[in-house]
């Protein structure tokens, strides 16, 4: 009996019971193994996760969670080898699989950053939104962002094994949610190893991660409210998936992100002799044969204008006979199998569809070269382009997809219908425009964005370092509405919140202050004898205010700033011409003169705890200040941020102030926050 690939559930692995699905190598037909998840406990894995590994995980600030990503993926990159041995079995070249390994790697790495530079070091997420709800400030509202109390159930499709995990992870892992995963039986053995490499590393706290290799059996019946379900694959399957009842009675979040028949357009402008007729040319071709065609992000249809309908054909067929197919590990390859027979039968019964409404221009060569592999026992098949006359006349092109190297060209008369050409696919994931003209990239991309996730622009001046029409950013949403199944995966911080429940708060400005550990406009300002930057980071406390003594703004000091600074702005030193001024009523201080008086005046000069000034966020000059007018600066901690400690350095962290400056009418000037390194006490 040939092997089984195993299951890591409630901290231990197991195979399954009995028999269980053969899984074959892609290219040479092999048996691998066998794929079953009958005899696990569903219901158990998810109580496991929620009550084990969710709490570890909660307990954990943001940039805990953060470093933890980053020292997984160091761990996953010193182990890629492995992975790429692996690889070669579902049918993905060298290229193909870095897409996969190291792409899935670098969005740990990517999320990490994240983490650490737009989270706050806190269990929570705190938004900046401060709402009035009452005459005199005593009552206020504003939202925090809480990890929910379930399990993430991460469903992923068999063409990205590891990236199609690992993004997932990296946004429910920072949210600090735990994770059920379960990848495509196809590919589940490259998957498996990576869970395994991951749990090997000992970085995880258990029952953070589980992996189901098989079905998910009754696992939906026993989802609760505070679990959240995401799933990559085709769009049958998350409809049929994000209608099951459970989901539906108890609003259970479903993320779907599913394959669409993105499109690529060519701008009217382009002509064959201009290097975006290349760009465009080389970005198609890529998009066939990369996977072999077997990405939710490929392009399935390539609009072009009528009149460069036959040169885009004989362009893309003359590039797709320079592609070299077979054996993934074969020198020259470019293109390798599809991930299965399963797979290979299916292209080629869409593509018989397709074909009673499109014309045949390239492909379906049955004696076509293969490289170092057995055309009968490996999954191989040959790019194939086809032509649509009529594509607004036209359904099938725009609603049935070849899950492999197969695509559509068809023509638009103009920009009108190159949009409604682009909006045909019912919603995709991508699209992507190439052109030489802004002003028609304007309109084709506000036309077709409604329809589109992403939107990826092209042309001379962006092509060299741009990371193409199929590749998802960590920082840019993946998703996209209708077909593509209306969810959004990654976006940076907003895919993390996805795993996170929003929570208005309603309360006095000094609770709220409490609960929240920042403080707010209207709370408590309790002073102390001891200037706050002769405290150390351990000692401040927030909220606690420092008001200055006061300062009169004379023409010397404006006259000097202006000598200083070189601002010699009319409204500085002009007095003639500032009285024709429909903004100020007489000669006004510099804005930055008055941020440096300020800081004159609540700055204690001598060395201390206070190390070093960190930066300046959210100013804005409220009032003008005049010769004459007299300022006082009032400073308040307003959050507290440890750093993580890097060796043989002290201990440090960042205190944001809160700072507000008035003037003799007790008006205010100008408000906003700077940060500062703050040394940490230690004992």
């Amino acid at each position: 009996m040939s092997q089984k690939f195993k299951s890591y559930a409630l901290g231990k692995w197991t195979a399954g019971e009995g028999q269980g699905q053969v899984v074959l190598h892609a290219v040479t037909g092999e048996e691998l193994g066998q794929v079953t998840s009958s005899g696990l406990d569903f219901q158990a894995m998810l109580e496991y996760a929620r009550d084990t590994g969710g709490p570890v995980l909660r307990g954990m600030t943001f940039h805990e969670r953060a470093l933890l990503l980053k020292d997984l993926a160091k761990y996953l990159m010193n182990r890629k080898e492995e992975f790429y041995g692996l690889s070669t079995a579902t049918g993905a070249t060298r290229a193909d699989s870095w897409v996969d390994i190291e792409g899935g790697i670098a969005t740990f790495f990517a999320y990490s950053g994240i983490g650490r530079r737009e989270f706050p070091n806190e269990t929570f997420q705190l938004e900046s939104d401060v709402s009035p709800l009452s005459k005199s400030g005593s009552f206020i509202g504003r939202h925090i962002c809480t990890p929910l109390e379930g399990t993430a159930v991460h469903i992923n499709a068999f063409n990205f094994p590891c990236w199609g995990m690992l993004e997932k992870l990296a946004t429910s892992f920072l949210a600090g949610l735990p994770a059920i995963v379960k990848p495509a039986s196809q590919t589940c053995y490259l998957t498996e190893k990576m869970v395994a490499v991951m749990l090997e590393s000992g970085l995880l706290p258990e029952g953070a991660l589980q992996l189901i290799c098989g079905s998910v059996g009754d696992l939906f019946e026993h989802l609760e409210s505070q679990d959240v379900v995401t799933f990559t694959g085709s769009a049958s399957t998350g409809r049929k998936l994000k209608s099951h009842p459970n989901i539906i009675e108890k609003a259970i979040r479903f993320n779907m992100e599913a394959d669409s028949l993105n499109c690529i357009i060519l701008g009217p402008d382009v002509t064959a002799e201009m290097d975006e007729f290349t760009i465009f040319i080389k970005e198609v071709v890529r998009e066939m044969t990369t996977k072999a065609g077997q990405k939710c992000t490929a392009i399935r249809r390539t609009i072009v204008p009528e009149k460069m309908t036959q040169t885009v054909i004989d362009a893309l067929k003359q590039r797709l006979s320079t592609v070299r197919i077979g054996h993934p590990d074969a020198e020259g390859v470019r293109m390798g199998s599809l991930a299965g027979m399963d797979q290979l039968r299916e292209v080629k019964e869409r593509v018989a569809e397709l074909r009673q409404d499109t014309e045949l221009v390239y492909g379906e060569n049955e004696e076509f070269e293969i490289l170092d592999a057995d055309r009968t026992k490996g999954a191989f098949y040959e790019p194939t382009l086809l032509y649509c006359a009529e594509p607004l006349l036209t359904d099938s092109v725009h609603g049935i997809e070849a899950f492999g190297p197969v695509n559509t060209v068809m023509p638009y008369s103009d920009l009108d219908e190159a949009v409604k050409l682009a909006a045909k696919g019912g919603g995709s994931l991508v699209g992507s425009v190439v052109t030489a003209d802004d002003a028609v990239a304007r309109r084709l991309v506000l036309g077709i964005a409604p329809y589109h996730g992403r939107v990826l622009v092209l042309n001379s001046e962006s092509a060299p370092e741009s990371t193409g029409h199929g590749s998802p950013m960590p920082t840019l949403v993946h998703g996209g509405p209708g077909r593509a199944g209306g969810g959004e995966e990654m976006g940076g911080a907003r895919g993390v919140l996805h795993y996170m429940q929003r929570t208005a708060l309603q309360g006095s400005p000094s609770t709220l202050s409490a609960i929240t550990g920042e403080w707010t406009k209207g709370a408590a300002q309790p002073q102390d004898k001891v200037h706050p930057f002769r405290k150390y980071f351990n000692e401040l406390e927030i909220g606690e205010t420092l008001v200055t003594h006061r300062r009169t703004i004379t023409e010397a000091d404006i006259v000097n700033f202006a000598a200083l600074s070189g601002d010699w702005f009319y409204a500085h030193v002009d007095e003639v011409a500032v009285q024709e001024s429909p903004v100020f009523e007489r000669r006004v201080a510099h804005g930055y003169f008055i941020l440096s008086a300020a800081a004159g005046l609540f700055v204690d000069p001598a060395p201390g705890p206070v190390l070093a000034n960190y930066g300046l966020e959210n100013l804005r000059f409220t009032q003008p200040v005049y010769i004459g007018d007299t300022i006082q600066a009032r400073l308040t901690c307003k959050t507290k941020t440890p750093k993580a400690p890097r060796e043989g350095e002290q201990p440090q962290g960042v205190v944001s102030w809160a700072v507000e400056v008035t003037n003799q009418q007790d008006e205010t000037v100008a408000v906003y926050t700077i940060l500062t390194l703050v040394a940490q006490k230690t004992a």
